[in-house]
């Protein structure tokens, strides 16, 4: 996940004069929605204001009854993609090329246990504002999940903190369940197609959560140096 970029020392930045155009400049590159200036969840909203109307995959399909395991390796297959049910058995999924791909390897998937698929490619004549919602509640349920493990996080780093308990192997274990939450974010803004409001929550927190983790590991360094 992008931190938050430092202001530049007062001797790097430039001039009044030179950056007269500056504001303008910027706001132009906004709205262009320059890869170098924009915060991610802008990027994504923009992104889902160009995907509306674009189109949907729909996965028609049906697996054997028995045994019950296929039809919850399905489901999780389904949901693990960030697909909505509009109805049983009938999952959807923005038309991009790389939901494509997902919804023909499941369509083989499921083909191999012996059930049948049909993937469609549609466009919504109406409603499509409710299943453009339904996608969008999917993916805040998703940030908001994010969001209580970081502030799980956060309270464990607190607790070492109040134990004093500063340790290389505490250290590595808090990177590592930092390196989780932030790919699990990439993934979920990734799918987030319409730019759910959520993201901006999950940002922020995770952002939190490399501040806490600097802390702590400038106190495991300074004990460190201290010969403890």
């Amino acid at each position: 996940m992008a931190t938050p970029r430092r202001r530049a020392p007062a001797s790097r930045r430039r001039p009044a004069e030179e950056t007269a155009a500056g504001p303008a400049t910027s706001a132009a590159g906004r709205d262009a929605g320059d890869p170098e200036t924009d915060p991610p969840a802008a990027a994504t909203r923009r992104r889902g204001r160009a995907a509306r109307g674009s189109g949907w995959l729909c996965l028609v399909y049906r697996v054997p009854s028995e045994p019950t395991r296929l039809r919850a390796t399905v489901w999780r297959r389904v949901r693990g993609l960030g697909a909505i049910y509009l109805q049983n058995s009938v999952a959807a999924l923005p038309d991009t090329p790389p939901n494509e791909r997902a919804l023909r390897a499941l369509r083989r998937s499921i083909l191999e246990m012996g059930g049948t698929a049909v993937l469609l490619r549609s466009q919504a004549l109406a409603g499509e504002d409710e299943v453009v919602a339904a996608f969008q509640a999917a993916r805040d349920d998703e940030y908001e999940e994010i969001v209580d493990r970081a502030r799980d996080f956060l309270a464990q780093v607190e607790k070492e903190h109040v134990a004093e308990h500063f340790s290389y192997a505490e250290l590595e274990e808090n990177e590592v369940d930092l390196t989780k939450l932030q790919s699990w974010l990439a993934k979920v803004r990734l799918r987030d197609t319409f730019g759910a409001s959520g993201l901006a929550a999950a940002e922020q927190v995770l952002v939190e959560c490399e501040r806490a983790l600097e802390a702590y590991a400038a106190q495991v360094y300074a004990r460190e140096s201290e010969g403890h």
